[in-house]
């Protein structure tokens, strides 16, 4: 009989890990607690405005090669949009300010010595003062490896490390943070076109299921891993009706959140903080020619999406808000997206979407809990975007965790 890896959780890491097995000619099999796969990142019809949303609003870069490599066997790439070269908006809220950031496809940073295509009022050496994030040690602040003021930390550096890290950047982890610019803004144009998802489930959720079954992998919903049973390994997963013997070769692959890993296997080092994350959506048929993404300043909302029927926005670090009367945030958002859109418009139908635990917090306190894939179990590996994948709680952490774990599972 071949082996077989269980993989506990359809969020995305276990997703990925499957594919990357089922692609190996492993057998699969899929166990998820909810009824639906995709974790954080699913799409889902909205009876209030009439729309189907995505539970967060996500954007890839084209430097996240693991998750571009995953679209792309999925076959389902041409659901990543965006703009053809690394193009921003942003817009300055209290003043009414806007201007475009313009990165060159050059890995040489050109751009900062071009007073049209960088921040303004700032200097080609101004950006030099980010350099230091690139080297820092895993003990330090982003406070305390730069300055946190100035035009470009305002302007630029302060919206992409909040969205990247989502706790407030002088208090996040300067090692995260550095593989952030390390990525993206050190490597060029060509690593930071923005890419946005046409649906999170249509782009990256429901091409993998299908794939999944093409490839004769199960797929179980309503699954909910109640213990394992393990000696130096992991003997039998219990899912309280029933169980699994897990014979000699078979692995087991937790993509669960970091909240109930440890109760899974006791002793296991995990992210005990948390940030939330606010996501607001308005039935509001973006304007003509309007940029796909703007980014605010001096404002509560900080990134507007335009999607071809609504205008959806991210806010990070948003613990601040979570109990925050809905209308008033509604209405609060609603004006500095008019603002953003350049629009005059009542408000429209609206969603808010609140999710309390979205992400660890990525403080260096709590990325030195995140663990490996490995575990004291030589059968049972980790993934999902709260393990040490060096990023913050990205798709792209996500998605690399899944790959890690799926090889850690071949070598088994």
């Amino acid at each position: 009989m071949p082996r077989t890896v269980h993989i506990i959780g359809a969020g995305l890491s276990g997703l990925a890990a499957a594919v990357r097995l089922s692609e190996r000619g492993e057998r699969v099999v899929v166990h998820e607690a909810m009824q639906q796969a995709g974790g954080r990142a699913r799409s889902y019809y909205d009876t209030v405005t009439g729309l189907t949303i995505d539970n967060g609003n996500h954007l890839l870069l084209s430097a996240n090669y693991a998750a571009l490599d995953y679209v792309r066997t999925l076959g389902s790439q041409d659901g990543l949009v965006g703009p053809p070269s690394a193009d921003f908006a942003f817009m300055d809220i209290a003043s009414g300010q806007r201007w475009t950031l313009r990165i060159g496809d050059s890995r040489l940073p050109f751009w900062i010595f071009d007073d049209a295509r960088r921040v303004p009022g700032s200097t080609a050496m101004d950006y030099l003062k980010l350099a230091p994030l690139v080297w820092a040690g895993k003990s330090k602040t982003v406070g305390e490896a730069i300055t946190c003021a100035g035009p470009v930390y305002d302007r630029l550096a302060h919206p992409l490390l909040l969205a990247a890290l989502n706790v407030d950047p002088p208090e996040g982890s300067a090692a995260l943070a550095g593989a952030i610019v390390r990525e993206t803004l050190a490597a060029g144009g060509q690593a930071c076109r923005p890419l946005i998802a046409t649906g999170l489930t249509e782009v990256l959720i429901d091409p993998a299921l299908r794939l999944l079954e093409s490839r004769g992998a199960q797929v179980l919903f309503g699954h909910q891993l109640r213990g394992i049973n393990a000696g130096t390994r992991a003997e039998s997963l219990d899912f309280g009706s029933d169980g699994v013997t897990l014979e000699d070769g078979d692995a087991v692959i937790l993509s669960v959140p970091p909240w109930i890993a440890p109760s899974l296997i006791p002793g296991l080092s995990a992210p005990t903080e948390f940030r939330a994350i606010v996501n607001a959506h308005f039935r509001y048929v973006p304007p003509a020619g309007m940029a796909p993404l703007i980014g605010l300043v001096n404002s509560t909302t900080e990134w507007v999406f335009a999607f071809p029927d609504r205008l959806s926005v991210t806010i990070s670090n948003g613990d601040r808000l979570v109990d925050r009367p809905r209308e008033e945030l509604a209405r609060l958002i609603w004006s500095e997206v008019s603002a953003a859109a350049g629009i005059t418009a009542d408000l429209p139908q609206w969603q808010i979407v609140r999710e309390r635990r979205a992400t660890f917090a990525a403080t260096p306190a709590e990325d030195a809990k995140r663990p490996g894939a490995a575990t004291k179990f030589t059968n049972v590996f980790l993934a999902g975007d709260w393990t040490d994948t060096g990023l913050p709680a990205t798709i792209e952490g996500a998605i690399r965790s899944g790959n890690r774990a799926a090889d850690f599972a071949l070598r088994h």
